[in-house]
């Protein structure tokens, strides 16, 4: 051994990438994101929200999503909506719906959260989420989530036992 320390040509190119890789603030993989593709997950580890595009012109919704609260098997389906007067991204979160026809009771049992969508943008404003095909959140904001899941049917032996914070973060881009 010659006691010299160095790096080869090819493991130190592939060490600079890397570190710029990661050094790159989530902002600079969040715009470069489309919303529909966009993960992110809540402060603890122990939720992720996945958006997925839905695959129709003609959707009353503008975003589809699923949250995971991760070791578990729950996951839960929601949507956002566009609404008016005033204009707000409105979300729903359901777990274990019915299939087919539903009755207003069934859809209100199975109704996990309700409420106001916000995006985050890497500057701190919020706004309404933008629908699908707009740049990806830093953050999305769901308020009440954590406290509306201690309280459904998703909680318990077995389910979800944290309750997630209200706020997520950027993740990664799904492909």
């Amino acid at each position: 051994m010659s006691g010299k320390i160095g790096i080869t040509a090819g493991k130190g190119v592939a060490a600079i990438a890397a570190a710029a890789f990661f050094a790159a603030p989530v902002s600079a993989f969040a715009a470069a994101c489309k919303q529909e593709q966009a993960v992110y997950v809540d402060r603890d580890g122990a939720y992720e929200l996945r958006f997925a595009p839905l695959n129709s012109p003609s959707a009353a919704a503008s975003n589809q999503f699923k949250i995971s609260a991760l070791k578990t098997s729950v996951v839960m389906e929601g949507y956002v909506m566009p609404s008016e007067d005033p204009v707000r991204a409105i979300g729903i979160l359901m777990f274990n719906c019915p299939e087919g026809d539903a009755t207003g009771a069934d859809l209100d049992a199975c109704t996990v959260w309700q409420g106001a969508v916000y995006g985050m943008d890497a500057e701190g404003e919020m706004d309404n989420l933008q629908p699908e095909g707009a740049a990806a959140a830093e953050k999305v904001v769901l308020p009440g989530l954590g406290p509306a899941i201690r309280e459904s049917s998703a909680w318990g032996e077995g389910k979800a036992m944290v309750a997630p914070w209200d706020v997520l973060i950027f993740k990664e881009c799904a492909t």
